[in-house]
């Protein structure tokens, strides 16, 4: 007989890699019925999609207005690499219209599954250290997870592209807009927003004490910041519409630049420091091994208290590669501290990853200098908590 309290793992079962996914939408008055068509073609191509499993459609008995998709997925990987792709958020684009702003997005891993046939228990409950971000809020518009650095702050970046010729533009908008209050709530606040530009690519780091995805939702929607976004909006390459909160959401996993890397010195830092940042000229497919190389150097960097790196963040999402650095001196009188090259060696692998065409040689100072000049990029806006 199958009982409901005390169901018992199988033995020598595997490990259970499968997510459930929950997505709780409420439909706009009067688009029900488009809302049923766009799902009846959207779940044929969602069944297409590699490790899906299966998906359920289902409608409040209380309020018809609230609806209830629920869908499973091999494991966590595949779901978020489709979920943050350009397919799907074209696939889906159709259901704006439909969704009011109160749509939640949750993710469980499964632990445990009752049938007919027998019980199942395959996974122990994921354990989540003090101080780190568990799973995504409801509604969660930012990035799905994001540790602390070694101090116990939250880094992350956003980047996008603007059409060329409006770089200047942009950046006074970017330079003159007010800053939001810096407390979130009682956990969390905004530490520092650094914002730099290299050609037509925009950098916008952020630093947190708390929980990134509130401090991001809290910014998103000030006035001061919704204004000056409305006004880079008509100089952005692709279109982005950070009203709608579905859109706000592809958006902000499409510029999602992770923090991959971060050394933060143990030492006290000193009064002034030097904020740069270095846009790497990736070759394709090497973004995951400049970012690695980048930390070894950093790791060793920051261990010298006497040493020009008092912090240094690596931001990399696929071959996006920026380098946020904190030196105790200008980058012009340490180059290769700017750079992240210690010497010989690291300057020949660091050449076989990056294109940086035939003449370029990180082995002197020279080609450091040349190479910290084509690559550095121009600080727009640097803005601490206390400047809020």
């Amino acid at each position: 007989m199958t009982t409901l309290s005390e169901p018992q793992p199988k033995q020598h079962e595997e490990f259970d890699t499968r997510l459930r996914v929950v997505l709780m939408l409420e439909i706009r008055d009067g688009a029900q019925q488009r809302f049923l068509d766009v799902y009846e073609q959207l779940r044929h191509q969602v069944a297409a999609v590699p490790g899906h499993v299966s998906d359920q459609l289902c409608q409040s008995i209380n309020d018809p207005r609230q609806w209830l998709i629920t869908s499973e997925w091999k494991d966590q990987e595949t779901f978020l690499q489709w979920v943050d792709s350009p397919a799907h958020r074209k696939m889906v684009q159709p259901m704006h219209g439909c969704v009011s702003d109160s749509f939640r997005s949750l993710r469980y891993a499964v632990l445990r599954e009752t049938s007919a046939a027998g019980s199942t228990g395959t996974r122990a409950p994921m354990e989540v250290p003090p101080g780190l971000p568990r799973s995504a809020p409801a509604g969660h518009v930012g990035p799905p997870k994001a540790d602390p650095g070694p101090d116990g702050v939250i880094r992350h970046a956003l980047t996008f592209t603007v059409k060329p010729g409006s770089e200047s533009k942009v950046a006074r908008i970017l330079a003159g807009y007010a800053s939001p209050k810096a407390e979130v709530d009682e956990h969390t606040r905004l530490r520092r927003t650094s914002l730099f530009m290299h050609g037509n690519r925009v950098v916008r780091a952020v630093e947190v004490v708390g929980d990134l995805g509130d401090a991001l939702r809290h910014v998103a929607m000030q006035p001061e910041v919704r204004a000056v976004e409305e006004e880079i909006n008509p100089y952005l390459e692709e279109a982005r519409q950070l009203g709608d909160p579905m859109a706000a959401r592809a958006f902000f996993a499409k510029a999602a630049l992770p923090a991959k890397h971060q050394a933060i010195a143990s030492s006290p830092a000193s009064a002034r420091l030097h904020r740069h940042a270095v846009l790497y000229p990736v070759r394709p497919g090497r973004g995951q091994a400049v970012a690695e190389l980048l930390f070894d150097h950093d790791n060793l960097a920051t261990a010298d208290p006497t040493g020009p790196v008092a912090a240094a963040i690596v931001f990399q999402r696929e071959d996006t590669v920026v380098r946020l650095v904190d030196l105790r001196v200008p980058a012009e009188a340490e180059p290769a501290a700017a750079l992240g090259v210690a010497g010989e060696q690291e300057a020949a692998e660091l050449t076989r990853l990056l294109d940086l065409g035939p003449r370029s040689d990180l082995r002197t100072v020279a080609g450091l200098s040349a190479f910290l000049a084509a690559r550095a990029m121009s600080p727009v806006t640097d803005r601490s908590s206390q400047d809020n």
